[in-house]
């Protein structure tokens, strides 16, 4: 199954100029459950999917809300010429096609 048919939310915005964040929010604690454990939703392979290094991607996990949260480092500061999304808001793309 992909995430973006197991998540109910999937959406990205700015978590100030250098860093971003990723919220995927489940209906059901057993969508989310397998999510958490999936080989596909891990810190290394989210940073590989994005170009980025390991240490550089955080997966916080709020359990009594369903929802993980995804924090990276941005590859450019926001706002600065050649940034064609300074809010943030459509970095989730690469997520949507994930198996879990």
């Amino acid at each position: 199954m992909k995430l973006i048919d197991s998540a109910r939310v999937i959406r990205s915005k700015n978590a100030g100029p250098t860093q971003m964040t990723i919220d995927i929010l489940f209906d059901e604690p057993e969508a989310f459950e397998h999510a958490c454990n999936s080989d596909n939703l891990t810190e290394s392979a989210i940073a590989a999917r994005y170009g980025l290094s390991q240490n550089q991607v955080r997966i916080i996990p709020y359990p009594a809300a369903n929802a993980l949260k995804v924090v990276m480092d941005r590859a450019m500061v926001a706002g600065t010429p050649g940034d064609r999304d300074v809010y943030g808001a459509q970095q989730h793309g690469p997520l949507l096609d994930l198996v879990l």
